[in-house]
């Protein structure tokens, strides 16, 4: 399957077959970005500034005045020499040779239990099935994996409340803080209690035995846990039902991608990413003043990076750049997009992020008779100012 764009600057106004984003009117209408912020959407400036030195984070709890203490903050918050270094400590986790030689077989096993519990009912909900995967395999590289996988996944879920409190009315909020706390102490009893012990007691190669031995507290290591949880097992979940959607509805692209080596199939998962990405903007803010190859900024400015505005940049990708078109990137000689940010915050996950999903929906549209029978339910959370996917419903023909 190779992407044909139907439209030439002749026609005018770009025809509906140019535009195969699924979450785009969605986004639009729900991402609302507050007047104090400057919106950045060039790909050339966004990529800039997420390579400079020139800002720091500004996203939830990431831009108050007071500086965090490095030694119990978590990589994702922190800037400069602190976050150098403590993401130097967690790089091992996410080398290719770790996921080719520690991660890989987790994901297959579990994918392949997975479809067999499909099988064997002959119905199955997308959203709830890659979710149990992104558990397990985050659990790998974390190091929760001292309880039943299946149950983490539901106890974890529940925690996630906890995000939502921001955006509950004055009465709710009370009883979301109840919630979240309950919820909280049954993972923390459940699930890292038990996977602390096992690490003092034998360490191993992840990352809560990391956390043991720079002297984290139980405390600060279920905070830990929860972080990894909303960074790379929820947005794992929603580009997995995102790119299941796409394939299911799109016959040759289905085809290329299971007739495809690994590397083209990471190059299609790549392109779903760009058009449909589950982060759309990160927050910064800028340190000092500086003109830039592709503008300038001002010291103190709270700049709203727009990722998915940037991955459409037509100077940047070309034409038609709402459709999806697997050699585009090949084409247009681009090493990557910014679906998982760049520089030194590029997420750290995100190899694992593309394998498992390569891997899961390899193995996925290969099951006799699969199809989707029912489409997602396209909703937004408006805390991490993404799209969520519910309800997707497969079913294939039972042995």
């Amino acid at each position: 399957m190779t992407a044909t764009c139907p439209y030439s600057p002749e026609d005018g106004a770009r025809p509906p077959e140019c535009d195969d984003r699924k979450s785009a009117e969605l986004v639009s209408r729900k991402l609302v970005v507050g007047p104090e912020a400057r919106v950045i959407g060039g790909f050339g400036l966004v990529r800039e500034l997420l390579r400079s030195n020139l800002t720091r984070q500004a996203g939830v709890g990431a831009d108050g005045e007071v500086v965090p203490d490095p030694t119990y903050t978590s990589v994702f918050f922190l800037d400069g020499d602190a976050h150098k270094r403590k993401r130097q400590a967690i790089s091992q986790f996410f080398t290719p040779k770790a996921i080719s030689t520690r991660y890989r077989v987790v994901m297959e096993e579990t994918s392949d239990q997975l479809l067999g519990r499909l099988q064997a009912k002959g119905r199955g909900r997308l959203d709830e099935m890659s979710f149990e995967l992104a558990v397990t395999v985050a659990a790998q590289i974390v190091g929760l994996t001292e309880s039943d996988q299946s149950a983490m996944a539901k106890r974890i879920q529940a925690t996630l409340v906890g995000v939502r409190l921001p955006q509950m009315a004055w009465w709710q909020k009370p009883f979301g803080r109840v919630l979240t706390l309950a919820h909280g102490l049954r993972f923390q009893i459940m699930d890292v209690g038990p996977a602390v012990k096992a690490r003092r007691a034998e360490p191993r190669i992840d990352v809560i035995s990391q956390l043991i031995e720079e002297g984290y507290s139980e405390q600060g290591i279920l905070i830990e846990c929860l972080t990894y949880a909303v960074a790379g097992m929820v947005t794992t979940r929603e580009f997995i039902v995102m790119a299941a959607w796409h394939l299911f509805e799109n016959d040759p692209l289905r085809e290329r991608f299971l007739q495809a080596g690994e590397a083209e199939q990471i190059a299609i998962l790549e392109e779903i990413m760009r058009i449909d990405p589950v982060v759309n903007v990160i927050a910064r803010r800028t340190t000092s003043d500086a003109d830039l190859a592709d503008g300038s900024v001002e010291q103190g400015e709270l700049l709203v990076l727009n990722l998915r505005e940037a991955n459409v940049d037509e100077a940047m990708v070309g034409e038609c750049p709402h459709m999806l078109d697997p050699d585009r990137a090949k084409r247009r000689k681009i090493n990557s997009y910014l679906s998982f940010g760049d520089g030194a915050h590029r997420c750290p996950g995100a190899q694992i992020a593309l394998n498992e999903t390569r891997v899961f929906l390899d193995r996925l549209l290969r099951v006799p008779g699969i199809r989707l029978q029912r489409r997602p339910d396209l909703d937004w959370t408006a805390e991490l100012l993404s799209y969520e996917l519910r309800n997707a419903v497969v079913v294939c023909d039972r042995p």
